[in-house]
C-alpha cells in the first residue's frame, strides 16, 4: 500500500530541523507523496524552494528517498487582512513563471468564523466577507485560466463557498480541505466533481455527523490529509472511542481542533496512517481497497 498526504504544510517552522528525519520515516510508512499548500505570498518562495530541495533531487539530503514534494500557490482566508489586489497580481505572477512545477491554486478559501470575528481587526463582518469573496473569486479564476485544480478551506462556509464553484466549474475541479459536515453538504461537493479531504476530525469522538457522512459516501470521493503541523490527532483514536462516544457538538469539535493547544499532541505527515486506520474502521471495504482507491483519487485530481 502507498500514501498520498493532499494536505501538509512542510514548510512550516515546525519542521524545519527535523525534515530529513521526518521524511524518512514516511518512507519507512510508504508516504510517498506530499501536496504542500501556501498561505501567502510571503511563503511562495519557501514552499517552492522546499519541493525542488527534497523531490527528485538526487545529490540532495534524501538523494534515496523516493518521496515527491508537490508545491501549490494560493492565498488562504486567514491571511488576508493586510493584503489587496497588488498581492493577487503577485499570485498571478508567481503560478504563470513555476506553473509547470505547481500542482494546484491553494489553499483558497472562506472562513465565515473569520468574517463574523471581523471586528476584532476593525471591520464589518459584511466588509470582511467581501474581501474574502473577493479574493476566491479571483483565485478561482486563475485556476480557470491555468486549467489547475483548487485546494478549498471551509470553516462556517459551505453556503458561501457552493455558488462560486458551481459560478466557475472547473474543468480539473479540486480538494474541498479537511471536510466536515453533512451529507448533503457532501453530496453538494461531490456532484460538482471535487474530492473531500478526510484529516483529524475524524479522530473526534463528538464528529458524528463527518463520521456518519463519510461512512455514506463512496469511496471514490475521499482523498487523506493531515494539515500538519496544525489539526492535531485526538487523544482517543481508537474505533471503539470514535464510534461510540456521545459527548458535545460538531460544532465544539471542529473548534477544540482548530484552536490546537499548546499541550495537544503535534500533528505531523506521519500520521497520515492514523488517519487512514480511523477512515478503514469505519468503511466495508478491505484496507488495500481503501489505499488503492485513495491513490487512485489523488491520479485523478492532479496527475492525469
Amino acid at each position: 500500500m502507498q500514501f498520498t498526504d493532499s494536505h501538509c504544510h512542510l514548510d512550516d517552522i515546525a519542521f524545519s530541523e527535523q525534515l530529513p528525519a521526518l521524511l524518512s520515516q514516511c518512507q519507512q510508512l510508504a508516504i510517498n507523496r506530499i501536496i504542500v499548500p501556501s498561505i501567502s505570498p510571503d511563503n511562495f518562495t519557501q514552499v517552492l524552494s522546499l519541493a525542488k530541495r527534497y523531490s527528485g533531487n538526487l545529490t540532495g539530503p534524501l538523494k534515496d528517498n523516493p518521496i515527491k514534494i508537490y508545491p501549490c500557490l494560493g492565498i488562504h482566508p486567514w491571511f488576508l487582512q493586510k493584503l489587496n489586489d497588488s498581492h493577487l497580481e503577485q499570485l498571478n505572477d508567481a503560478v504563470i513563471k513555476a506553473r509547470d512545477k505547481i500542482i494546484a491554486i491553494g489553499e483558497i478559501g472562506i472562513d465565515g468564523a473569520i468574517a463574523k470575528n471581523a471586528a476584532a481587526h476593525g471591520q464589518t463582518p459584511e466588509d470582511n466577507l467581501h474581501h474574502q469573496q473577493h479574493f476566491f473569486d479571483y483565485q478561482l479564476n486563475l485556476a480557470k485560466q491555468q486549467d489547475l485544480p483548487v485546494i478549498v478551506h471551509h470553516r462556517q462556509s459551505h453556503d458561501k463557498i457552493m455558488p462560486f464553484l458551481k459560478r466557475y466549474q472547473l474543468e480539473r475541479k479540486g480538494i474541498i480541505h479537511g471536510f466536515s459536515g453533512s451529507y448533503q453538504q457532501a453530496k453538494g461537493y461531490i456532484d460538482l466533481g471535487f474530492k473531500l479531504g478526510v484529516g483529524s476530525t475524524i479522530t473526534y469522538s463528538r464528529a458524528k455527523k463527518t463520521i456518519n457522512t463519510l461512512k455514506r459516501l463512496p469511496l471514490e470521493s475521499l482523498v487523506l490529509e493531515t494539515d500538519a503541523p496544525s489539526m492535531p490527532l485526538s487523544r482517543e483514536v481508537t474505533a471503539k472511542d470514535v464510534l461510540t462516544s456521545n459527548q458535545g457538538t460538531e460544532q465544539e469539535n471542529i473548534d477544540e481542533i482548530a484552536s490546537s493547544p499548546a499541550n495537544s499532541p503535534a500533528n505531523s505527515p506521519i500520521n497520515l496512517i492514523k488517519i487512514f486506520e480511523v477512515l478503514s474502521s469505519i468503511r466495508p471495504e478491505s484496507l488495500e481497497e481503501i489505499a488503492n482507491q485513495l491513490e487512485h483519487n489523488i491520479e485523478q485530481i492532479f496527475f492525469i
